[in-house]
């Protein structure tokens, strides 16, 4: 199934003509807002937060009015909302161009610029949101049936419109893209943007996300089911859903849903909640109250981070949820459940006798979802107590029944987060470790806390400040006169300049970001001694050493061709350097001279993972810190960046190591960088990319290239470090799957089925006998999982994250 966005949004309200219009507006220097004839004049261009209830746009139906409200003391957004609302009942806002940036209820405004802009005005005096729209035709702005406000020209090019950027809600016919998401509100009473998304994975799935300040995971589709278990189809990567007006909501992963007053003509609206569920509301017509027809959860604390950590939620379908600290630990933020509870008790140090000062406190029907430090299938209940009362992070511990292999488990936790209590969790019981010397109820179903939280609103600060005409009088002289000393500053500095000839190209000399500049082609030929000091050598271009004139060590890369043209450059080396991770490569600037491209990265003392393979410097630890640090810098690159990038060249020579030996990821971006909203199946591949022998199989038989290229090409390095061989020797240079499935990946995997200590086997003799076999064997797991065939079956690069990080679990294995 593949769905379309729609190819017209039906005839638009003719108000005037462009005649007409241009000839009262004519000496404003800005294009008027329709609005309501009874409320704003037609030769305005301005809305006002100080008239709310006036300066407001109507569609033609009146449905839907496009304005300011109120969202705090003093605090205002610009957004669209639902025009009536019942007697008792807060405005339904279906949309919202500033909700984490409140103007003020003073002076601010917005216009539509001659040049086609709109612009948010906060006091006056500072833009806090534009359309970032320009036409050299006059330009209107109206509010459609739809609910869709739409800024046009009067060639009737659609220049911007609410319908691609939307915040947490959908309407009937607004498309959620591969490129969009619906991002829930922080609280009932704080409109700004919470932890909640929607949006489609890496995999073509419809899911919901918790994205919270500490950790972020997945929780619709039900996490312990597989894909085709929730009945979810993975392979229709146009990535689209969409709700109509009789009450179904589609997506291309085949998730498609009726409400329960399906096949009636409504409005209605899917919004993802504050609370983290989905769903869809329809409106009375005789009341013009609205009524949930359809939620994605039923059962509400099966949601994540909805209680915080160190709290349980407990769900009844007539009174709701409710969220209670466990014992021992109160409320951390009176005002906001998410922040979870905090311990009422100093930390106790950790020593060789805990099992002295701990005790264990008994809670029914309890579990609290994943963060798992250990899992011990067929265990004692003793054995469980003694593996948390031995480790000083474990919080607690669960001890489960397995009917299925009729055996005990036991998972210790170092973090309770996403704790409930419901009859979905019947049967589990989770112990809490708790100090002895403080008194706890015996069970837990005898603990409870009433917690309340308090609703909070966004304040607004507007100062005036009262200058007398004297001294405002001076102020304006004073400026005059600074003004023209910059001129003249200015003027002698160019004459200086141009007398001696120097060869920067002023005009094109700018800052991209802060720390990010051009350099000359001869500041740099300087900074390197004539090119002379080559430290690395690619496909791509040589790198050198290089003393910048403010005494910074940098690797400059001298590319060795130069097809594309300025502009084209600096847009991509502008993304670039504005990418920050701490395992990426920072790039400090750039020269675009003529045919000269280079590229000025910050310096990486130890070189790179090839270098120190090559030496046998790196022992078991460093090396799984590094695996951990290249994954994280792969999961920002392919995740959460703005821009999508694909690396598409994943090996030792492009991970560098500094001083501490912590990975940063090399050469990305310029390989390959794409816009979210281009990407189908990434057709703009024209060539192979990569190196022999760290390729996926989609590059030999032209498959979709996908971000799984690059967790296909980290499998195999992660190969490399765990073996020390290097499969770019090993490779058969023949046709088919042999082309790209080595002999080390086979002899790896033939290791695996043939004995049960394959991964000793396997080992790099440079690391020697003294290592983790349990992280060993976690690595070497990743990368078998990572070099699939099947690019379906590889994990994503933030999966992979998780799955490292699971098991990082003492000082060594920390990034």
């Amino acid at each position: 199934m593949s769905l379309a966005p729609p190819q017209s949004y039906g005839d638009l309200p003719t108000f005037r003509t462009w005649r007409e219009q241009s000839e009262e507006d004519e000496g404003l220097g800005l294009l008027s807002l329709f609005v309501r004839e009874n409320s704003l004049n037609k030769g305005y261009s301005t809305l006002s937060v100080e008239k709310p209830e006036q300066d407001i746009i109507v569609s033609k139906n009146g449905m839907f009015s496009a304005g300011f409200f109120k969202v705090g003391d003093n605090a205002f957004s610009f957004g669209i909302w639902f025009t009536t609302t019942p007697p008792g009942s807060q405005t339904t806002v279906v949309w919202t161009a500033n909700r984490d940036q409140p103007v003020n209820g003073k002076r601010s405004t917005i216009s539509l610029s001659h040049s086609g802009n709109l612009a948010l005005l906060d006091a006056g005096q500072f833009q806090t949101w534009s359309s970032n729209t320009e036409s050299f035709f006059p330009s209107q702005l109206l509010l459609r049936d739809d609910g869709n406000l739409v800024l046009e020209d009067s060639e009737g090019v659609i220049l911007w419109q609410s319908f691609h950027f939307p915040t947490d809600t959908l309407l009937p016919g607004q498309f959620l893209t591969r490129s969009t998401q619906l991002v829930s509100s922080r609280t009932e009473s704080n409109r700004s943007s919470g932890f909640y998304k929607l949006s489609f994975d890496d995999d073509n799935v419809l899911s919901l996300l918790y994205d919270g300040p500490d950790v972020s995971s997945s929780y619709w589709p039900p996490p312990w089911e597989s894909r085709w278990q929730a009945g979810r189809f993975t392979y229709n990567s146009s990535r689209i859903a969409v709700l109509d007006s009789l009450g179904c909501f589609t997506s291309s992963d085949k998730y498609t849903v009726r409400t329960s007053d399906y096949g009636v003509v409504l409005p209605r609206r899917l919004t993802l909640d504050h609370d983290g569920n989905l769903r869809v509301y329809s409106q009375d017509l005789s009341s013009q109250r609205w009524y949930v027809s359809w939620q994605a959860i039923l059962d509400g604390c099966s949601i994540h981070g909805v209680c915080g950590a160190n709290s349980v939620c407990s769900f009844d379908h007539r009174k709701g949820r409710k969220c209670s600290c466990v014992p021992g630990y109160k409320v951390k933020n009176q005002s906001d459940w998410s922040y979870g509870c905090e311990s009422m008790f100093a930390v106790a140090t950790c020593n060789n006798e805990s099992d002295k000062e701990f005790s264990f406190l008994e809670m029914k029907h309890a579990e609290f979802y994943g963060y798992d430090k250990n899992y011990t299938p067929n265990s004692t209940f003793t054995g469980c107590k003694t593996l948390c009362l031995n480790d000083c992070e474990c919080k607690g511990f669960q001890y489960s029944y397995d009917e299925a292999n009729r055996y005990f488990t036991c998972y210790t936790k170092t973090q309770l987060l996403n704790g409930e209590n419901s009859p979905r969790v019947a049967g589990i019981v989770t112990y809490l470790k708790v100090l002895k010397t403080k008194s706890f109820p015996a069970m837990y179903g005898e603990f409870v806390i009433k917690n309340s939280v308090c609703s909070v609103e966004i304040p607004r600060e507007y100062l005036k400040k009262h200058v007398s005409r004297f001294l405002n009088f001076f102020l304006w002289f004073a400026a005059a006169i600074g003004v023209l000393e910059i001129i003249c500053i200015f003027i002698v500095y160019i004459l200086i300049k141009s007398h001696h000839g120097s060869s920067i190209d002023q005009h094109g000399y700018q800052l991209a970001t802060v720390g990010f500049r051009k350099f000359s082609y001869s500041e740099l030929k300087k900074a390197t001694k004539g090119f002379s000091q080559e430290i690395g050598r690619g496909a791509g271009g040589t790198v050198y050493k290089a003393l910048l004139s403010d005494q910074r060590i940098a690797a400059v890369k001298k590319l060795n061709y130069a097809k594309q043209g300025e502009s084209e450059f600096l847009t991509e080396v502008g993304i670039i350097g504005r990418l920050n991770h701490m395992n990426l490569i920072e790039m400090w600037g750039y020269c675009a001279e003529g045919k000269h491209r280079l590229l000025v990265y910050e310096f990486m003392e130890n070189g790179s993972l090839a270098d120190n393979l090559s030496s046998n410097t790196l022992d078991w630890s460093k090396r799984y810190n590094i695996a951990l640090g290249t994954a994280r810098g792969l999961a920002y690159l392919h995740e959460e960046c703005l821009e999508w990038i694909l690396h598409c060249d994943i090996k030792p020579q492009n991970i560098l190591l500094d001083s501490n030996y912590q990975p940063k990821v090399a050469d990305f971006g310029l390989s390959k960088l794409l816009n979210r909203d281009d990407l189908n199946n990434s057709p703009n591949f024209s060539m192979i990319r990569g190196t022999r022998g760290y390729m996926a199989p989609e590059w030999v038989f032209n498959l979709a290239i996908t971000s799984k290229v690059d967790v296909y090409s980290y499998g195999i390095v992660l190969l490399e470090m765990i073996t020390g061989k290097n499969p770019a020797a090993d490779v058969q240079a023949t046709n088919g799957e042999e082309a790209y499935n080595g002999r080390l990946v086979t002899w790896v995997r033939q290791k695996k089925r043939e004995s049960a200590t394959w991964v000793e086997q396997i080992m790099d003799s440079a690391i020697g006998s003294n290592y983790d076999k349990n992280k060993m064997e976690i690595l070497a797991r990743v990368a078998l999982d990572c070099i699939e065939e099947d690019k379906d079956g590889r994990p994503t690069m933030r999966q992979v994250v998780e799955m490292l990080q699971s098991h990082d679990c003492d000082a060594s294995g920390a990034a």
